[in-house]
């Protein structure tokens, strides 16, 4: 085996022809795809994402329209202590309706405000009831309570329009009624308290024979 001579600092060394000299650092990682000039293999970080998932990770694809609107109610934030300290979590109240005749109420609660939502409106499409609905409006007078609140619907004549406000008007609005007036005869402020009185409300309601 030949030997070549190469020139260092401490003088002339002899170097086998067959081996070649040590590379630096970067050069070597290059070469292998490290973290010199080498090509990126695909799959890694910043590798071209897989079609049809959205951006948190599940899938996601379009949902056909089922004819139901829905309006969010209420959103608040709850705190529940453990032995391990405080969990935060948010609870929504959303109302579904179809405008025909058919509203549900559902209230649930998510880790993030837009689980809560998602979650809500499910549950909302769930719990469908029927309204009786006579030429836009209801055909009698209703009153009914659910816990503090207590509320009287009572019919009107085509034109007057909804005169409620609140968890009142978005249930009536999202039923198909057009023209009703409420009153809320407790003091109770709570839109869940006042749209479960509204929807114990509506189920009373009858055709008069």
């Amino acid at each position: 085996m030949t030997e070549e001579i190469k020139k260092t600092n401490d003088g002339f060394v002899p170097i086998p022809t067959g081996e070649t000299p040590a590379q630096p650092a970067t050069q070597r990682a290059g070469q292998r795809g490290g973290f010199g000039q080498g090509q990126r293999v695909g799959g890694g970080f910043g590798g071209q994402r897989k079609p049809g998932f959205g951006r948190g990770g599940g899938f996601s694809k379009d949902r056909p329209n089922d004819g139901f609107e829905s309006k969010l109610l209420d959103l608040a934030r709850v705190t529940r202590v453990t032995g391990g300290g405080k969990r935060m979590s948010f609870r929504a109240t959303v109302i579904a309706g179809d405008k025909k005749g058919k509203v549900g109420i559902g209230v649930d609660k998510g880790r993030d405000v837009s689980q809560a939502i998602e979650k809500a409106t499910r549950r909302a499409k769930k719990n469908l009831i029927n309204v009786v609905i006579i030429d836009g409006t209801i055909p009698h007078e209703v009153q009914a309570k659910s816990g503090p609140a207590v509320i009287l619907l009572r019919p009107q004549k085509k034109g007057r329009g909804l005169v409620a406000g609140g968890a009142v008007r978005a249930i009536c609005e999202l039923a198909g009624i057009k023209n009703v007036s409420s009153k809320i005869l407790s003091g109770s402020k709570n839109k869940l308290n006042n749209a479960r009185a509204t929807m114990e409300a509506l189920k009373m309601l009858k055709v008069k024979s």
